[in-house]
C-alpha cells in the first residue's frame, strides 16, 4: 500500500520495512466473485500526465494479464522482482515475475475465503492478507505459499477487512464498515490490538470508509483514505485519534482506494475515476497538496497499486465489467 527508498512503496525511517451502500460494491462482488472462481479451482494548478510505457528503455513489460476470472483487488511487491495478487473470489495468490510478467498460483484458495489488501514483510518473509466480509487477516509465507497464521478480526457479517500497511512490530489493517483499526503483530505470535477511531472520525452507515492505508513520512502514525467522501486522516496509533488532512488543489480523493508513499509525496488510486492523484505531505501529514495527476488509456477501474524501481503497478479490478470466469484482467506499469 512510507519510505524513501529506490525500490519501496513506502519507507520510513523509523519502519524496518515496506508497508492499502446496500451491500457494498466489494460485497456483491464478492458473492459473484466467488461463484465466477469457484470452477477455476489534471486539476486546476496540477499537471496530467498521460502515463504510458515509452521512455523508459527496458525490457520488463509494462502490462501483463492475470488469469481469466482471478477477480483482483491488491499488489504487493518486496525487493525481489516478483508481484504478489490477490483474488476476491476465492483467497488464492498469484505470483508474477516483473521481469517477464509470467506467473502461477503459487497459493490456493477456497470457497469463501478473499484476499483483498496485501503488503509483504521482506524481514519475516510474510505476506499479510485482508481478508474481506470474512473479517480474517491470514498470514502466507511469500516462498512457499504456505498458510502460516489465520487470526480472526470481527465478526463473520458486517465488516470488511480491506487494506494493511506495515509499521513498527505490528500490520495495520483497515474495516470498511466499522470505524476501528486492527494491529497483529508481525511474525506468527502475539494478541491482536482494536484500535477505535476517534477524532475527525465520522463513519458513515452502508458505505465505504476506511480503505487504503499507508505510514506517516515521520513512521509515528498512518494515512487512512476514506473512500466515501473522499477524505484522507492522520490517524495516531496510540490513541487512535483521526485527524482530518486539508486537501489544496483537489475537493476530495473520492474513490480513494489503494495508498502509495514514497517519502511526502503519497499517490491516491481513485478507482472509478481511473486515476492516480500525486500529492505533496507536509512536514507533519496535516496537509496534502495536489501536484498532478496520473491517466493511462489502459486504467480500467484499478484498485491498489505498489512500487518497484521506477514503475508503479496497479491491478485493473474492473469493478464495472461483468465478473465471469471468462472476465480478462491485467496488471499495468506506468513510469514514474
Amino acid at each position: 500500500m512510507t519510505r524513501k527508498h529506490p525500490e519501496h512503496a513506502e519507507y520510513s525511517e523509523h519502519s524496518e520495512h515496506p508497508t492499502r451502500p446496500g451491500p457494498s460494491r466489494r460485497a456483491v462482488l464478492g458473492g459473484a466473485a466467488t461463484a465466477a472462481l469457484a470452477t477455476l479451482t489534471g486539476v486546476a494548478g496540477a499537471g496530467t500526465a498521460q502515463a504510458g510505457g515509452g521512455g523508459h528503455r527496458t525490457d520488463r513489460p509494462a502490462e501483463f494479464p492475470l488469469p481469466d476470472g482471478w477477480l483482483p483487488e491488491g499488489i504487493a511487491i518486496g525487493a525481489r522482482p516478483y508481484a504478489y495478487l490477490g483474488s476476491r473470489a476465492n483467497g488464492a495468490i498469484y505470483r508474477a515475475d516483473l521481469r517477464t510478467g509470467q506467473g502461477r498460483v503459487f497459493h490456493e484458495g477456497a470457497p469463501g475465503l478473499a484476499s483483498i489488501g496485501l503488503k509483504l514483510d521482506d524481514r519475516d518473509g510474510l505476506l499479510y492478507v485482508a481478508g474481506g466480509a470474512g473479517g480474517t487477516a491470514r498470514l502466507v509465507d511469500a516462498r512457499t505459499g504456505a498458510l502460516r497464521a489465520t487470526h480472526r478480526l470481527t465478526a463473520a457479517t458486517g465488516h470488511f477487512v480491506n487494506d494493511v500497511a506495515l509499521l513498527g512490530d505490528r500490520a495495520w489493517f483497515t474495516d470498511s464498515y466499522d470505524a476501528v483499526l486492527y494491529g497483529v503483530p508481525r511474525g506468527r505470535g502475539g494478541t491482536v490490538r482494536a484500535l477505535p477511531l476517534s477524532g475527525d472520525w465520522e463513519q458513515l452507515p452502508g458505505a465505504i470508509n476506511a480503505n487504503g492505508i499507508v505510514s506517516t513520512p515521520d513512521g509515528r502514525d498512518v494515512i487512512v483514505v476514506k473512500s466515501t467522501p473522499g477524505e484522507l486522516y492522520r490517524v495516531s496509533l496510540r490513541t487512535g485519534r483521526a485527524t482530518r488532512i486539508a486537501l489544496s488543489g483537489a475537493a476530495d480523493v473520492v474513490n480513494g482506494d489503494g495508498l502509495v508513499r514514497v517519502g511526502r509525496t503519497l499517490y491516491v488510486v481513485q478507482n472509478r475515476l481511473n486515476v492516480v492523484t500525486v500529492f505533496h505531505l507536509d512536514a507533519g501529514a496535516t496537509t496534502a497538496t495536489l501536484r498532478r495527476s496520473i491517466t493511462d488509456p489502459r486504467f480500467d477501474v484499478p484498485a491498489t497499486a505498489a512500487l518497484h524501481r521506477d514503475r508503479l503497478y496497479l491491478v485493473n479490478a474492473r469493478f464495472t465489467s461483468p465478473q465471469t470466469p471468462e472476465t480478462t484482467f491485467t496488471v499495468v506499469g506506468v513510469p514514474l
